[in-house]
């Protein structure tokens, strides 16, 4: 079978590097689905998840926005945040879920709401991807 090189990296360092049968991301523009021999593109990433297909297993991974780069059959995603469905510390996760439902309650300015969004949508994101481990 066809396979890719994929890397998923963080500024805290690589979350994911290996070879690959499949790639699906969610981009700003929709759902992307990257196969071996995929075109080259650049798309921005929403909060979401990353599915990567290898060996037969799906490891799922959170991811906090960035971008991915397709060439050349290496797939590169560049995320603010990610994590591994594996690693996820659910006690964590809920935490920040409740403290970001509170701020959204207790709002006191536009930016402290869309911060506190952001937050919520990041929280919620990688609870679903827990799920999945």
């Amino acid at each position: 079978m066809k396979t890719m090189k994929v890397s998923v990296v963080t500024p805290q360092g690589p979350i994911f590097e290996g070879n690959v049968e499949m790639v699906s991301a969610r981009a700003v523009s929709g759902e992307l689905g990257i196969l071996p021999g995929h075109i080259p593109i650049v798309a921005p990433l929403t909060v979401g998840e990353v599915n990567i297909k290898h060996d037969g297993i799906v490891d799922h991974i959170a991811i906090s926005g960035g971008f991915m780069e397709v060439h050349s059959n290496i797939v590169t995603i560049l995320a603010e945040a990610a994590e591994m469905s594996t690693k996820i510390d659910v006690h964590r996760a809920e935490e920040a879920r409740r403290r970001a439902e509170r701020r959204l309650r207790d709002q006191k300015s536009h930016v402290d709401f869309k911060r506190a969004e952001w937050a919520l949508k990041r929280a919620i994101n990688r609870l679903e991807v827990e799920k999945h481990k």
